[in-house]
Parts: C-alpha cells; sequence; structure tokens
C-alpha cells in the first residue's frame, strides 16, 4: 500500500462562523491525481484553504504532507508550504519583476541563500513546464497559459510532496487548459500527488481520475460512468 499524503477524519470546514463542509474523511495516497469538483460556492475553496493553513482546521482530525492541522500553529505554516506547491486561478505573479525575480523571490522567502543553487533550481522548474526561455519576460508579457504555467513552476521550487491547484484553468480558453493540464500530467506521472479543484467537466472527461465532489456540504469521491 502506498502512503497517505492527505488524510482528513470527520471535518468540518468554517468560513468565520459559517459551516461549510461538514463530516469530511478522505485519503489520498501519494502519486494520486485527484479533482475537486462542485459548483461554486459549494466550498471547493474553502477546503483547499484549510489544506494550505489559511483556514484553522477546527473540527475533525487531518493531517497532510506529515503535519497534523488540528495541531498547526502560526509559525508551523511557512514549513507546511515548502511541502506543499500551491497553484491558484489567478497566477498570483508579482507584476513588477520578471519571471526569475518572480520565482527567486520564493526561494529567498522560504530559506534559500545559496545564488547558484537558486539559479539551478529556477532553470530546473522552468525546463518542466516549457519556460525555459522566458525567465526575463514579465508577467505581462506572456499569455494567460504561459503565466498559469509560471505559476506551476513557482509550485515546483520545493519539490514538492503534494500540489495543491485551485481552479488552475478557470481563467484559460480550453485549447490552453488542455496545455496546462498536460504539465500537471506531466508532473503526476514524475511521481508528484496532485488535488485539483476545478469545474471545467470537459477536461476530467478527457483526463479521467479519482473525483471527490462538494456537495451539500459534503465531499464524496465520484464513481465516473464510462462516457
Amino acid at each position: 500500500m502506498s502512503e497517505s499524503i492527505l488524510k482528513l477524519k470527520d471535518v468540518a470546514v468554517f468560513q468565520k462562523e459559517n459551516l461549510v463542509l461538514k463530516d469530511v474523511s478522505l485519503d489520498i495516497k501519494k502519486g494520486e491525481f485527484v479533482y475537486l469538483i462542485g459548483k461554486t460556492g459549494s466550498g471547493k475553496s474553502s477546503f483547499m484553504k484549510t489544506l494550505y493553513g489559511d483556514l484553522p482546521l477546527q473540527h475533525g482530525e487531518g493531517e497532510i504532507v506529515g503535519f497534523d492541522l488540528k495541531k498547526l500553529k502560526e509559525n508551523d505554516i511557512p514549513f507546511l508550504r515548502r511541502k506543499l506547491g500551491i497553484v491558484f486561478q489567478d497566477f498570483k505573479l508579482l507584476p513588477d519583476r520578471n519571471i526569475n525575480k518572480n520565482l527567486q523571490f520564493v526561494l529567498k522567502a522560504t530559506g534559500w541563500k545559496d545564488q547558484s543553487k537558486m539559479d539551478a533550481q529556477i532553470t530546473d522548474v522552468l525546463d518542466k513546464v516549457g519556460m525555459k526561455t522566458k525567465g526575463f519576460k514579465f508577467p505581462h508579457e506572456l499569455s494567460g497559459g504561459e503565466q498559469q504555467r509560471i505559476a506551476i513552476a513557482r509550485a515546483l521550487l520545493n519539490d514538492p510532496e503534494l500540489i495543491l491547484a485551485d481552479e488552475p484553468t478557470g481563467n484559460l480558453d480550453p485549447q490552453t487548459s488542455v496545455e496546462v493540464m498536460k504539465v500537471l500530467q506531466v508532473i503526476n506521472e514524475s511521481g508528484r500527488t496532485i488535488l485539483m479543484a476545478t469545474h471545467d467537466y470537459a477536461l476530467i472527461l478527457k483526463y479521467p481520475s479519482k473525483t471527490l465532489k462538494c456537495d451539500g456540504s459534503k465531499v464524496f469521491e465520484v464513481v465516473q460512468k464510462a462516457v
């Protein structure tokens, strides 16, 4: 049996005082590619935020990449996030600096000091997402799909055990979405676990995989019917 990378038991997710999800129990194994689907407002983002420490886990038990979410303290969060790669819908690139400097900023913020090692790591992650020649460009000089590839490269910087992708194709056209999805697939095939929140059902049909659904304040696994 491969080991669990994310395990939740009887978890309730709150956004301030409001209960968003309840009785969430799930187990994601190392190397899996898992979709999280559900309508807007069904709790996908709150669920993701709980996993990377943006919302505290108040009820139930949760363990992610070796961290106990219930006992997570403020000063643990940077260490947790080093083991997670987080990809957002809106890229969150810093507009005032080029791509290399964007990535360097993250490395420095997570404790890297050696410039030559940082440079090598930046080259490596850009290569993985097919953007090796784009390091000197500024975010506004890149297309949406290219910016999202950079965001994926950024998520890979600290060699994470788990990538949380929150609607990574939400702002992209169908063709670009497929390209970004292919990048994620390759990363998953290299052994990294990916949990991807999406409402792009076309992608799920094209790249079927284990699927969890947020609906009616619950999260449950959906058995995909053969198309």
